[in-house]
């Protein structure tokens, strides 16, 4: 991989990692793009470890609220007075709501790496889940705040960004969309779609960091990718919570359809292969 490669994957990967339109599915057509092989372990492994980049600038936009929630937990474990306190209690519903895919990701792993990296897969879920995303803003109630959000609604939203293994369903489309279908609010139900993401694609990033440096990307490559991805991520988390305070995410509905749509045209002409 050389670095223009890497850069336009890391610009990729900002973009889209936190808007509900699939990275993964928008890296694996970038990837054919530029004339790599999705399925190979080494871009695999790639796209993982430049993800890091983009929880990293999560790490940095919410710094005073994680701080806050984390200071929280560890007073709660400490101190039976504490534990009375929201960020105690918030910081376990982060936990439990990241075990699902911490499960089924590792599970799933052989999956992800090898059959899943079709463009017929992209191309299908781009379209299937945006119906589910059309249902969900249609939920009678998203009152639910910070404060309201239960152990059920975490475990639900878990288990929805389980689905987002699938490349073309959407990490953030899923979550987000638990989150409206159990009723929470679209801006908290962004800000859990965040702070779920961090254990998620950091373990992701941890794991596969040794085969993108060790099989044939190197160091370079992956760091430029890893920092252009965190400055364009850090762009789209600030103008993805001002839009969703005002806007449906079923706006990215019409460029999910075209795009997947666009994708089998593709395919079914012979223009592109699937994996």
């Amino acid at each position: 991989m050389n670095l223009f490669q890497a850069v336009v994957l890391g610009i990729v990967e900002g973009l889209t990692e936190f808007l509900p339109v699939s990275s993964t599915g928008h890296l694996t057509i970038a990837e054919k793009l530029l004339g790599l092989q999705p399925d190979d372990q080494a871009v695999t492994a790639f796209t993982a470890v430049i993800q890091v980049g983009a929880i990293i600038a999560v790490l940095v936009y919410f710094a005073k609220d994680l701080a806050r929630i984390i200071t929280g937990w560890v007073r709660g474990l400490l101190s039976a007075e504490a534990r009375q306190a929201e960020e105690y209690r918030f910081g376990w519903l982060i936990i439990l709501g990241s075990i699902p895919i911490g499960i089924v990701g590792l599970a799933a792993k052989p999956l992800i790496e090898g059959p899943l990296r079709s463009l017929w897969v992209v191309a299908v879920s781009l379209v299937a889940w945006s119906a589910v995303m059309w249902w969900a803003e249609r939920s009678p109630s998203q009152k639910k705040g910070e404060a309201d959000v239960t152990a059920v609604d975490v475990i639900v939203i878990g288990l929805m960004q389980c689905l987002a293994l699938f490349p073309g369903v959407s990490r953030s489309g899923a979550t987000i969309s638990g989150g409206l279908l159990r009723g929470v609010e679209r801006v908290t139900a962004t800000k859990l779609s965040f702070y779920l993401g961090i254990p998620a694609l950091l373990g992701a990033g941890v794991l596969e960091t040794p085969k993108a440096l060790g099989q044939g990307v190197g160091w370079l490559p992956t760091a430029v990718g890893t920092v252009v991805s965190f400055v364009v991520a850090y762009a789209s988390v600030a103008w993805l919570l001002k839009f969703v305070s005002h806007n449906r995410i079923t706006a990215f509905v019409p460029y999910r359809v075209v795009l997947g749509a666009a994708i089998m045209v593709a395919l079914g002409a012979g223009w592109l292969a699937s994996t």
